[in-house]
């Protein structure tokens, strides 16, 4: 497919082209759907690890050029948790990704939007739902010399504007963002638009109208820590949400993402566990500005502490090392060197107990891997991370070995062979949502601080 002709649409559409009191809106967080084309248990690990490990890849090393924004994305699949969202007057419904690893919000736009190598996850490319501007009467093309053109470029230059002696009557958009990731990218131009709830709305919203993707075919919705995102748009002072379990199997599930303005911390049931977010890295790297870094004391299977090493565990001022935790990722990445550690430690201490399934590993590319055949009773080791500030995250056993049809269990980290040899760069480890199901997720925005707990989402 040629990108020629959506460029030149692209073009033709340059040519043409507050919330005041505290509240909360519950919005519904469903995972995405299966592919159909990848039934068989083993290829749907086999996609997520090799998923999760491109993911892990691109937030490491997201690129950058003169006209790419700083936001490292991910190959669509299953995998991920989507919400609605309406823009507009009136109100268009679209499905984003909800995405704490990149910042901005997105939508598929126009009825000339194009998406390449689309047909899958239960979606055919060509009836991809797509934002339509022109039936918007708040629709506005985000100007040049807007000041929330520099939340993207901030270096960028209104030249045809300083050469106008008028500068009032300069009308240059701010430049197509180009987003490159794992297997694809997305271009589009940003729009000034109303983010509309069924109570309230924000008005003058900046969010990306892409016009081609490839691999893209539903928006995502950032959440990360940069000025475009949803929660800092929203002035939101905290957001939370509670991840049903994975099935992978398109089953219409879902739980609550709360975004709550008021900073009110939801104390029912057991005590929520804070640790606080690390302030991020004064990198040269910008992407790293969107992420939610957390300080990972140590790491434990079966009580035992694995002995990470420090530069592994808290990152350096370039951003090399330390914890992130992303909502876009599926199963946790770590470096070579504490992935191989946590594995030794579980392969020690499950010994001669089960015996390793060597096919099931080098099919689905996960490990270790044990035949539980005939058992009733399973009893593996506990995996733990202990956070600064005393919090710890004691995984259900679901949450970090996945069961194929009761014959066999695999360990749901990852890391990558292409990784394995240093610290960086980029977060050493990357907490993803597998591990993230069934825990309420509290984002502190205000008191900068994650807070979770053990809870059944549903």
């Amino acid at each position: 497919m040629s990108f020629l002709p959506n460029l030149l649409h692209l073009f033709y559409l340059i040519s043409l082209f507050s919330l005041s009191s505290a509240y909360t809106t519950t919005l519904s967080l469903s995972p995405t759907a299966a592919s159909p084309s990848l039934a068989n248990p083993c290829q749907r690990l086999a996609h997520l690890a090799t998923a999760s490990s491109t993911r892990a890849h691109h937030l490491k090393r997201p690129k950058s050029n003169i006209s790419a924004t700083k936001l490292p994305l991910f190959p669509r699949g299953y995998g991920g948790y989507s919400i609605s969202l309406s823009f507009g007057t009136p109100p268009q419904t679209s499905s984003f990704v909800m995405d704490t690893g990149s910042s901005l919000v997105w939508f598929p736009c126009t009825s000339r939007y194009a998406c390449n190598s689309c047909n899958f996850a239960d979606v055919n490319s060509s009836s991809i739902s797509t934002f339509i501007p022109k039936s918007s009467s708040s629709s506005k093309i985000v100007g040049c010399r807007n000041p929330k053109c520099k939340w993207m470029f901030p270096n960028v230059q209104c030249r045809d504007c300083e050469r106008n002696s008028n500068s009032s009557s300069c009308n240059q958009s701010c430049p197509p963002y180009i987003i490159q990731y794992g297997s694809g990218s997305t271009t589009g131009l940003l729009l000034s638009e109303s983010l509309v709830f069924p109570t309230k709305s924000v008005d003058n919203f900046v969010v990306g109208c892409s016009l081609f993707s490839s691999r893209q075919p539903s928006g995502i919705a950032g959440f990360g820590r940069g000025p475009e995102s949803l929660p800092v748009q929203m002035g939101l002072k905290m957001f939370s949400y509670c991840l049903v379990s994975h099935r992978f199997d398109g089953s219409p599930v879902s739980s609550d993402l709360v975004l709550d303005s008021g900073g009110a911390a939801k104390t029912n049931g057991a005590k929520i566990m804070y640790t606080p977010f690390r302030k991020n890295p004064a990198s040269s790297i910008l992407a790293f500005q969107d992420y939610y870094y957390v300080t990972l004391r140590k790491i434990t299977v079966g009580g035992v502490n694995v002995k990470a090493p420090y530069r592994f565990l808290v990152a350096d001022s370039d951003g090399n090392g330390g914890t992130i935790v992303d909502s876009g990722t599926t199963f946790t990445y770590m470096e070579g060197q504490v992935f191989e550690l946590v594995a030794a430690e579980f392969e020690k201490q499950i010994g001669k107990s089960y015996s390793r399934a060597g096919a099931v590993e080098r099919e689905s590319g996960l490990r270790p891997c044990y035949n539980i055949s005939g058992e009733k009773l399973i009893d593996l080791p506990q995996l733990t991370f202990h956070f600064k500030g005393g919090a710890k995250m004691a995984l259900p056993l679901a949450d970090y070995f996945s069961f194929l049809e009761e014959l066999v269990i695999c360990m749901t980290l990852v890391t990558s062979k292409s990784m394995e040899g240093g610290v960086g760069p980029g977060p050493a480890i990357i907490l993803g949502n597998y591990q993230q199901q069934n825990f309420y997720m509290e984002y502190d925005l205000e008191k900068e601080r994650l807070g979770f707990r053990s809870q059944l989402c549903k």
